[in-house]
């Protein structure tokens, strides 16, 4: 067996490389603990009086929103709006400021892992070309160097260390990547909550601005100015009427009205959490998808083949045989619709189309939920063209991508999934953005005024 002896010196200071720079991190954080801790606790209290005034003004909302119609008790309503949002906007505040904190440890953390790291990559390449170069050697050539049995047997001791500390730098090295990924893990969370928290301040800040022009509208309609008062009561409900008559449009389904839309959106959400403002932001952006991509039928149920609905042009694979034309012909089957005149997506450039309906759920996924979708809509079979079944498909789905936690980034990722799937990070990105400002408009503009009255 080859080997080759090193200087005794070398080797030593290499031991002193693997135990001692492997297990030094220099302290990242000067400041006092105490310190620390002092602030800390001062945010903390600050936060806890600030969650105890968001308490209060929306109990005194609730109070006043029970009462009848009136021109104080308007002015009430919204002064307690807006020193909610106020107080909302402060507890957000706060939170920042403490992920603040939390959030620059974390990266400095990092940092010093990252740094481990590439000493500890360094130090293992240096373990390994010292246990080759250990190899390199026959013993003849180790005899013919005139070294003696001692020199030899210490060079066995030698290349028997190296050995030991390398699986030990392997260890060190896996820990310290685990170590790091945690730690990733955990900032990203924090950086996802700053996220959601400065997104929620967006949103109240404009709030107060709608309910500040509200406010002083009414106040300039003085005691004597009853029948002005009255008028705006009628501007108010004919502008929600307005609203919840307005048709909202679905993807490969006639449009429903918005009310009923928004009814459907509620239901959903006692079931899964979903924010009703997303759910329907989905389906407004798989509308607009539908205006673009248009619709096909399925003609030949062994290749997947069809024809465009309204303009008879021959396309290839709308659906994919051995996945989605079975369950396909199995729902027609059971709902007595025809399949051969039933409107499915067309296919597009990434891959096969066959998508049902306002969710756009593909044949086999929609098999792989129908059971937990007539659970949750009371239906023994749902249907993908039903708005109302279509609502609780997607409420579902989007609640198993992380939606019915709430908070922008979970919304974002969950609508970015729904598009692309695992490839929500590059192909999903401009679709979520889309579908969040789908979100807002249909909150604020739809959503709000009706929960006004």
């Amino acid at each position: 067996m080859p080997f080759r002896a090193i200087f005794p010196g070398t080797f030593s200071i290499l031991v002193v490389l693997i135990f001692g720079l492997l297990f030094f991190a220099p302290d990242a954080f000067a400041q006092s603990e105490d310190a620390v801790a002092k602030r800390q606790a001062e945010l903390q209290a600050e936060l806890d009086a600030t969650n105890k005034d968001i308490a209060y003004w929306a109990g005194i909302l609730a109070g006043k929103q029970n009462e009848s119609a009136s021109l104080a008790r308007d002015i009430a309503i919204l002064n307690a709006k807006i020193a909610e949002a106020k107080a909302t906007i402060k507890a957000k505040n706060i939170i920042i400021q403490q992920l603040g904190r939390d959030i620059g440890q974390k990266v400095a953390t990092i940092d010093t892992l990252n740094g481990k790291i590439d000493t500890q990559k360094n130090t293992l390449a240096e373990l390994i070309r010292k246990a080759n170069d250990l190899e390199s050697y026959s013993v003849a050539e180790f005899l013919l160097n005139g070294k003696n049995l001692s020199d030899f047997f210490s060079d066995i001791g030698s290349f028997n260390s190296i050995q030991v500390a390398m699986k030990q730098s392997f260890i060190e090295l896996r820990d310290t990547k685990n170590q790091t990924e945690v730690e990733k893990n955990t900032l990203s969370k924090k950086q996802a909550a700053e996220t959601d928290a400065r997104k929620t301040i967006e949103a109240e800040q404009r709030r107060i601005q709608a309910n500040e022009a509200e406010k002083k509208q009414l106040l300039a309609v003085t005691k004597n100015q009853e029948k002005a008062y009255q008028g705006i009561l009628s501007e108010r409900q004919q502008r929600a009427s307005q609203i919840r008559s307005a048709l909202f449009a679905l993807r490969d389904t006639a449009a429903i009205p918005f009310g009923t839309a928004y009814n459907y959106a509620l239901e959903v959400q006692k079931k899964t959490g979903v924010r009703p403002a997303l759910l329907l932001a989905i389906l407004t952006q798989e509308t607009n998808l539908g205006e673009n991509v248009g619709q096909c039928l399925v003609t030949n149920f062994t290749t997947g083949d069809g024809v465009g609905k309204n303009t008879g042009k021959i396309f290839k694979g709308i659906m994919k045989p051995g996945r989605d034309i079975t369950p396909f012909l199995s729902l027609a089957s059971r709902l007595g619709f025809d399949p051969k005149t039933k409107p499915v997506s067309c296919p597009q450039s990434t891959g096969y189309g066959g998508a049902m309906g306002p969710s756009q759920f593909i044949p086999s996924t929609w098999a792989l939920y129908e059971k937990r979708i007539a659970a949750a809509s009371g239906v023994s079979i749902p249907d993908p063209w039903i708005p109302r079944d279509a609502f609780f498909a997607t409420g579902i789905y989007l609640d198993d991508l992380g939606a019915g936690t709430g908070g922008y980034t979970a919304e974002s990722t969950a609508a970015a999934k729904y598009y692309a799937g695992s490839a929500w990070k590059t192909r999903g990105k401009s679709y979520a953005a889309s579908v969040m400002t789908h979100a807002q408009n249909i909150q604020e503009n739809m959503i709000d005024p009706l929960q006004n009255l």
